[in-house]
């Protein structure tokens, strides 16, 4: 009983972001729970090369390679999906800047490709989630946001003004989390749960290779004293995916090893 309820047989998923740092993992394990998966992003040639990762390791996937900024192209993209179980909005379009060199149109860019791509893919998705009602009972929608949507950054663990969590990453994250609560609550008379997962410091190996000093400061400011690896991003995703959370929606889960909780 308990591993039927992270099983995800029968099941249409879609990642964005799906050959990025964390997309991978939350792509591999939606694949392993038995779902077929949709991998999304803007580098096709990247898709590809992880879609033949996958099917090499048995599991079902196919790409869909188009920018989620695209609002029409998404339209028309889900409008001709049969069903879709799970959406995950996991991209995003931004370039780090410094708070001198920041322009309003770094903040519109971040916010379209964080909040309003999340909304217009969960409106073109609704006709699919609804079927996917049908057949299963519900849907579910993972809106993958940040810790800085709840906390500012400490300045005094980022030596450098480049790593530095940019201005309009967190207030764009934070819109998303409360645009997680709306969607939940407009969709949950239709059994389609809605839910975000927070993650924390979840950096690449180059950090700790390039700048271990930093690596070390950031881990020392979670409880655990430690960074958080790709592969433990893996568990959470699957159960807000999957119907261990039936009775989840509109809720904000954190994975940052405490960071937050201090």
């Amino acid at each position: 009983m308990s591993d039927e309820l992270f099983r995800l047989d029968g099941c249409t998923a879609f990642v964005s972001g799906a050959a990025g740092h964390l997309g991978q993992e939350m792509t591999r394990v939606l694949c392993e729970a038995g779902a077929h998966v949709i991998l999304n992003g803007r580098d096709e040639a990247r898709l590809k090369d992880f879609e033949g990762v996958l099917k090499g390791h048995g599991h079902s996937a196919e790409c869909a390679a188009f920018d989620m900024g695209d609002f029409e192209r998404v339209r028309v993209f889900f409008s001709k999906r049969e069903r879709l179980d799970v959406l995950v909005n996991n991209a995003i379009s931004m370039t780090p800047k410094p708070f001198a060199a920041l322009q309003p149109g770094d903040f519109a860019t971040t916010y379209a490709s964080a909040v309003t791509a999340a909304f217009e893919a969960a409106r073109a998705a609704l006709p699919a989630l609804r079927k996917a009602v049908v057949a299963a009972g519900e849907a579910r929608i993972v809106n993958i946001a940040s810790m800085y949507a709840t906390v500012s950054p400490d300045k005094r663990i980022y030596a450098k003004p480049e790593q530095a969590s940019p201005f309009h990453y967190g207030p764009a994250k934070a819109a998303l989390v409360q645009l997680t609560r709306h969607l939940a609550a407009e969709f949950g008379p239709e059994k389609i749960r809605v839910n975000a997962l927070v993650p924390g410091p979840f950096p690449t190996p180059r950090v700790a290779i390039d700048d271990p000093a930093f690596a070390e400061r950031l881990a020392g400011r979670t409880m655990l004293g430690r960074l958080g690896t790709p592969s433990e991003i893996a568990g959470p995703l699957l159960f807000l995916a999957s119907r261990a959370s039936s009775y989840v929606t509109g809720a904000s889960l954190a994975i940052d090893g405490g960071w937050t909780q201090w």
